[in-house]
């Protein structure tokens, strides 16, 4: 089997961020869907990086994703690698796989090793919408567990642009926004608290601190990922898991990470991180550290979720999956089939590939387009923190 031709779909679902798949079609007809990671006006850029990649993937057997994946860092990239490069070959790697898998007959994870649980945890993101009080924030927690079912629920209660050095009162929001969905859901629903990698650890420790009485599951990238010591300092002042990884790339990236014991979860996104072989060589980088594995799903949730789901059934130290629920319904609307979530989990699926199919005439629907300007700030605007 050859690989004939590689196609790339960018839409527009309305919300958040545009999504891109990549189609590659073989010379026996079996097709592969993969999905990149995209990120506000970088879409051009990572398109771009598949497009390249592209040229040298056409003629070669699609089986071969190791030496593909070895051969586009070492040969292609001349090991530089960077963001745009790690989600364009992480596309391509998971569409190779569902090629894989559809020629075998077989669903992805039992090419994997075999699933070591039959279902996969989810935890919603992207169901506070608009809300900025904590009770905004308690109705839209109330209705994504009682409408939907989730029992696990990630949002970033932190006001205002990504600062190192914000003002107390604004800590003191977040951890009030957090305290009134506590109230809002109870005891049982687990509350994953964002960050976003903005604050300064002495900013960090100070809000986990306001926030420990009402028990998050976890506290995800409270510092800069590139500091490593940093984060790990924010760890060792809380008794809250803390998180990082899902702006870090590769094993390399997180070999330090694991030697350091700087977090007690890693959340490597299958889209930038270099697919689905990648990541669970990640996980198993991981398990003899004790390090938890819940994978970062800013994506889709038809392709990119899919992905996630088959590398996370073959984990043993597996946690719960990011379930974006803001581009849930285009997600649903481009798929002729869809792995549905239900009461907060995803059974696997059985049929041969990824389980997920994409419908091109459905793709068209949603034409790439920019998003309006990001308020970004000006230095005038810097009046207002200071």
């Amino acid at each position: 089997m050859k690989i004939t031709d590689i196609k790339v779909f960018t839409i527009h679902p309305g919300v958040g961020k545009n999504l891109m798949f990549v189609k590659i079609e073989t010379d026996e007809g079996i097709t592969g869907w993969g999905e990149a990671y995209t990120q506000s006006d970088r879409d051009a850029s990572i398109e771009a990086h598949i497009t390249e990649l592209s040229r040298y993937l056409v003629d070669r057997d699609p089986f071969h994703i190791r030496h593909f994946t070895h051969i586009a860092y070492e040969d292609f990239a001349t090991k530089r690698g960077a963001m745009d490069f790690h989600c364009a070959v992480s596309g391509l790697e998971i569409a190779m796989w569902d090629i894989v898998g559809k020629a075998l007959g077989q669903p992805v994870y039992n090419l994997l090793g075999g699933p070591v649980r039959p279902r996969i945890k989810l935890y919603a993101n992207g169901w506070s919408g608009a809300a900025e009080s904590p009770d905004d924030y308690a109705g839209a927690a109330q209705a994504a567990v009682d409408d939907l079912g989730f029992t696990a629920l990630k949002f970033d209660p932190f006001p205002g642009p990504w600062r190192l050095y914000p003002d107390h009162e604004e800590l003191e929001k977040a951890a009030a926004i957090v305290g009134a969905v506590r109230e809002a859901v109870g005891p049982r629903v687990e509350l994953l608290i964002e960050v976003h990698r903005r604050l300064a650890p002495m900013n960090a420790i100070r809000v986990a601190k306001m926030i420990e009485p009402y028990r998050p599951y976890w506290f995800e990238e409270p510092c800069p990922a590139e500091n490593l010591l940093a984060i790990k300092e924010v760890r060792d002042s809380t008794p809250i898991p803390v998180v990082t990884g899902e702006a870090l790339y590769t094993r390399t990236e997180f070999r330090e990470v694991l030697e350091r014991r700087a977090v007690d979860i890693i959340n490597p996104d299958i889209c930038n991180t270099g697919g689905i072989l990648e990541l669970t060589h990640i996980a198993a980088m991981a398990e003899p550290y004790y390090v938890a594995v819940s994978p970062h799903g800013w994506n889709s949730t038809s392709v990119a979720a899919a992905a996630a789901v088959h590398a996370s059934a073959v984990m043993p130290n597996f946690l719960i999956y990011e379930y974006a629920l803001s581009v849930e319904p285009v997600s649903r609307d481009i798929s002729s089939r869809y792995l549905k979530a239900e009461g907060g989990y995803i059974e696997l699926p059985t049929e041969p590939g990824l389980g997920v199919e994409l419908d091109e005439a459905r793709l068209a629907k949603y034409p790439y387009k920019k998003f309006a300007p990001r308020p970004i700030r000006t230095v005038e605007d810097e009046r207002r923190y200071d």
